[in-house]
């Protein structure tokens, strides 16, 4: 008997978080899927829109705890697709967005199986835009740098330190076990008073924020008890917040008094 499964692999970006960012064009390639894996930052409300009978797999990642290899999720992709067909791969976030994307669609295509990619909102700017944070803004900032603040030896981006010397704002992205590191690069480019934001779970009912400036977010971080996931946007723009600019009114007058 003749094999009619036919094998297709689709990317899609699951967005930072909250369900109702996802695209339109990503829910409508769930409803398709036979198959669907997915990562730990793929709110899994999402998967509803999948159907009851697809296949469901968590290959997530989180610091210290992988499901997966990246080599094995890369397997089981194909294996999937061989066996059952339609597969779709979420993965929280824009997918070629720090997501490794590319690698998978890469691998995927080696065995000969069609593939395609249906983006998503990043985090990136979508966790800021939550707190009122516009990344560039005329008169203030005119770029903006999006760095991974962790690199795959376990280091922290040498693009921070470049970023540091600019006016632009600065996105860091899995940057939390290296704040002290950043905090440093900043004070030594005489950046201590610049206004600096950690958004944790972003976009979520769980989201919380930290703001301060470089000299003063370590202590407010630890006060918080702010963690992974989180975004770190450092740069004017967070002082220019609608959200966040109480703290900083309020910051400046302490400061008088003292």
């Amino acid at each position: 008997m003749l094999n009619t499964v036919k094998p297709k692999v689709t990317l899609v970006g699951a967005g930072p978080g909250d369900p109702d960012l996802m695209t339109l064009k990503g829910v409508k390639a769930l409803a398709e899927a036979n198959v669907v894996l997915y990562d730990a930052l793929a709110n899994e409300e999402i998967l509803e829109y999948a159907p009851k009978n697809a296949i469901r797999i968590f290959v997530g990642k989180r610091v210290g705890n992988h499901a997966y290899t990246q080599d094995q999720i890369n397997q089981l992709i194909v294996d999937n697709a061989l066996t059952y067909g339609n597969v779709v791969r979420l993965k929280g976030g824009d997918p070629f967005v720090f997501g490794r994307g590319s690698e998978e669609i890469e691998y995927v295509e080696s065995f000969g199986i069609p593939t395609f990619v249906v983006p998503g909102i990043s985090s990136v700017i979508a966790v800021p835009a939550y707190q009122g944070i516009s990344i560039t803004k005329r008169g203030v900032s005119e770029s903006f740098w999006a760095i991974t603040g962790t690199t795959s030896d376990r280091k922290l981006s040498s693009d921070v330190a470049l970023a540091a010397q600019s006016s632009a704002t600065v996105v860091i992205l899995m940057g939390m076990s290296k704040l002290s590191q950043i905090v440093a690069l900043f004070q030594k480019e005489s950046k201590g008073e610049t206004p600096i934001a950690i958004i944790q779970n972003g976009t979520t009912p769980e989201e919380k924020v930290g703001v301060g400036t470089i000299n003063t977010i370590q202590e407010i971080a630890a006060e918080n008890k702010l963690g992974s996931p989180a975004i770190i946007i450092i740069g004017e723009v967070v002082r220019e917040s609608t959200k966040l600019k109480g703290f900083y009114e309020e910051f400046v007058s302490s400061q008088i008094r003292l």
